[in-house]
């Protein structure tokens, strides 16, 4: 087995922190009694193996049974929406697409689990805590219908050989954020004068697929300084200069860096999975994707060198803002959710709150390679994440943990779900990108569809 010394990392890792958190596992015999639970297919099969192992252990200390179903991405957005439809339902699912919470929050089809979430409350970081929070359109009231469970921010990551290529080196990357992303177009001009016409600077995806290119909008407009676009009171600020001004600045890097040809020409084409592939191929020197998916895929099928060769770029190496001032990182969470009508609500809640105790939770994040984060600060003390060995985890941890960070904006209002759905922030950046509209009328443009959006959720 590749990378014998590693793996042997993730078992047992989180003795020392879970010692200090919990004396044994939380199970309530009851009557044995079935549960439905619906779960997304891991992007590696050790997330899968990490899954079935919580439940086979929960199974085995509290007499209950899990009917556990592993279901592809994709067609378990498509059954989780088809059930909630019909009202035959689990007992339990994932938030699959994550803004599920939030979508069927507010027409009232979650059972709140406050409880659940209240018996390890003190462990929970503060931004999975509101993160697992959605506004109900019937009661008017906020309430915690998430038990978050697992979560992940957006690093970047480089080939430090193509860095060294082009005759510069990892250490003299820039601080702030302009400058940082600059740098890497200036390592696209050293591979030019070399004769490499293939590889290109930034692996930005400005296309209208997939989540990644919201995620990377979102980004630059908090680094721009326009975080408070959507406020904890769920109240939109178009009307804020800072907010457009900050938008114009994303629009127009963004659109920009493919215009001038920094970026692949078939990023405006992109999926989800397809700026992975291509940083593997090694088409762009850099990548801002979520996740360690870039890392994990590689892991077990190349040499460790391989493996090392890329730098993940969480914290301390992502950049500060322009000014030098650490920027907030956004994180998505995956919670569980029990839907109105299930049949087990007490088994759902019980296998719940065996799940995430930091024992059992941070060891289904750790078998799974790490490429999820864990939700409550003290499991990032574990071997598992400050292992010197192993050049990702750690900058990876203190960005999406340790470090400052915030929920999504459609936690705080329904409405930028949408947003991210009809793919707005797309929209303005390949206004830019490919038709050479000027960053100030594509902001224009998508400020006016957002505030469309808007109005059709209105929050008392």
């Amino acid at each position: 087995m590749a990378h014998l010394t590693r793996r042997s990392m993730l078992r047992g890792s989180l003795a020392l922190a879970a010692a200090k958190t919990v004396g044994g596992p939380y199970v309530a015999r009851a009557a044995a009694t079935t549960a439905a639970v619906w779960f997304a297919q891991g992007f590696v099969q050790d997330e899968d193996v990490a899954l079935r192992k919580a439940v086979a252990d929960y199974e085995k200390q509290s007499g209950n049974k899990i009917e556990l179903s592993i279901i592809p991405f994709a067609p378990e957005r498509q059954k989780i929406i088809s059930a909630l439809t019909s009202g035959v339902v689990p007992d339990l699912v994932d938030s699959n697409p994550a803004e599920i919470l939030q979508l069927y929050g507010w027409q009232d089809r979650w059972v709140d689990v406050s409880d659940v979430v209240e018996s390890q409350k003190g462990q929970f970081s503060e931004t999975a805590l509101v993160a697992a929070q959605a506004y109900n359109n019937v009661t008017k009231k906020r309430a915690t219908y998430g038990v978050p469970l697992r979560a992940a921010v957006v690093p970047c990551h480089i080939w430090k050989s193509l860095v060294e290529k082009a005759g510069m080196k990892i250490e003299d990357l820039p601080k702030t954020w302009d400058a940082y992303f600059d740098f890497f177009k200036k390592v696209q001009d050293n591979l030019r004068k070399q004769g490499e016409r293939k590889v290109y600077g930034l692996g930005f995806q400005v296309t209208a697929n997939g989540v990644d290119p919201y995620n990377l909008f979102m980004a630059f407009l908090v680094a721009y300084g326009g975080q408070d676009i959507v406020t904890r009171d769920g109240k939109l600020h178009l009307d804020d200069p800072k907010v457009k001004q900050a938008a114009i600045k994303a629009a127009a890097y963004l659109g920009g860096a493919y215009r001038d040809g920094y970026v692949p020409p078939s990023a405006i084409n992109w999926n989800d999975a397809d700026d992975n592939n291509a940083f593997h191929a090694k088409l762009m020197v850099m990548d801002v994707d979520g996740t360690l998916s870039t890392e994990v895929a590689i892991k077990e099928k190349h040499p460790e060198w391989y493996y090392d060769e890329i730098v993940t770029h969480g914290a301390p190496g992502y950049p500060n803002d322009n000014a030098g001032k650490p920027i907030p990182s956004i994180v998505g969470y995956t919670n569980g959710l029990i839907p109105k009508g299930a049949k087990n609500v007490t088994v759902a809640k019980e296998f719940l709150k065996y799940f995430i105790q930091p024992k059992v939770i941070g060891e289904f994040v750790e078998l799974g390679l790490g490429r999820w984060l864990p939700v409550m600060p003290s499991l990032a003390k574990s071997p598992f994440w400050q292992n010197p060995k192993d050049p990702h985890l750690k900058g990876y941890v203190q960005q999406g943990l340790l470090g400052p960070t915030r929920p999504d904006y459609y936690v705080f209002n329904l409405a930028m779900a949408e947003v991210r759905s009809q793919h707005v922030w797309s929209m303005a950046m390949i206004d830019v990108a490919k038709d050479g509209v000027k960053a100030e009328a594509a902001i224009d443009k998508a400020f006016k569809r957002i505030g469309e959006i808007f109005a059709k959720y209105p929050m008392a």
